[in-house]
């Protein structure tokens, strides 16, 4: 009986060494329509791979997501690390002349 439970206990650790670790697959590339808190629809892509992922605009702005759900552009700090910024992201059809001269010069472009 005891032979048993050892050979049964090598066999599991075999085929649990010998399992398959989680597949790495690419982001979706299709067209993403996510909806913000307020109920205003926003189009995205995502990009990237397991170490390095973003989401952007059908234009190419770079959007980051904040713990509310918001996506919002994003821009550079002082170290140039890309941040989230406090500007809600919008479609290019719904942005307002303010918004497009803030992204201009604060935005990150990844088209």
């Amino acid at each position: 009986m005891k032979k048993i439970l050892v050979i049964a206990a090598i066999c599991a650790l075999c085929v649990s060494a010998s399992a398959q670790g989680p597949q790495r697959v690419p982001a979706y590339r299709g067209l993403i329509e996510r909806v913000q808190p307020n109920g205003d629809t926003i189009h995205v892509y995502l990009r990237g791979d397991e170490w390095n992922h973003f989401t952007m605009t059908e234009d190419g702005w770079q959007v980051m997501e904040d713990d509310k759900g918001w996506l919002k552009y994003a821009k550079k700090n002082r170290k140039g690390e890309v941040v989230r910024s406090w500007r809600k992201a919008h479609d290019a059809a719904k942005r307002k002349k303010c918004e497009i001269k803030w992204i201009n010069k604060y935005g990150v472009k990844r088209g």
